[in-house]
């Protein structure tokens, strides 16, 4: 049976293309998700218009994608954090502050976009990885820095 996929399906194919199924597997899956409806000659052509205009976004958000991910190259971040006696943080870094603080910076990047094996516990300059779409992963750079007050009170 031939259906017009409506959504991206792993292992299947991309939206709006026309696949070739099992009728059963269309039938009983896939048309009453919601994720493909029958190919008819009308639907088939509405389905080659629907692929030009997704096409056309796909190609405009890799675009904006890229050019983000080539600002955000090379980028630093600075964190001023209270320590205590030894230098231990008083907080730690994690990726929803550094997702935070480029939202702050002008750029749209999710907690989950920032790869961060384990929250940053110490001063020091670390190289972060960010997992954008389209594959690719700018690198930033953080740096954690005692704050200036917590410093003074320790003297006090």
């Amino acid at each position: 049976m031939k259906v017009i996929l409506l959504k991206n399906i792993k292992n299947l194919g991309q939206k709006y293309e026309i696949k070739t199924v099992k009728d059963g597997y269309a039938r009983n899956y896939l048309i009453p998700q919601g994720l493909a409806i029958p190919a008819t000659k009308e639907k088939i052509e509405w389905a080659l218009k629907q692929q030009e205009v997704y096409a056309k976004k796909a190609e405009e958000k890799l675009k904006k994608v890229q050019e983000m991910a080539e600002r955000l190259d090379g980028q630093e971040i600075i964190f001023s954090v209270k320590v205590g006696e030894k230098d231990q943080l008083f907080e730690n870094i994690n990726s929803a502050k550094i997702a935070q603080k480029l939202k702050e910076m002008g750029f749209e990047v999710k907690k989950n976009q920032v790869i961060l094996e384990e929250p940053i516990k110490e001063l020091g300059e670390y190289q972060i990885k960010l997992a954008l779409e389209e594959g690719l992963e700018p690198q930033i750079t953080v740096v954690v820095v005692a704050e200036e007050n917590s410093k003074k009170e320790e003297e006090l």
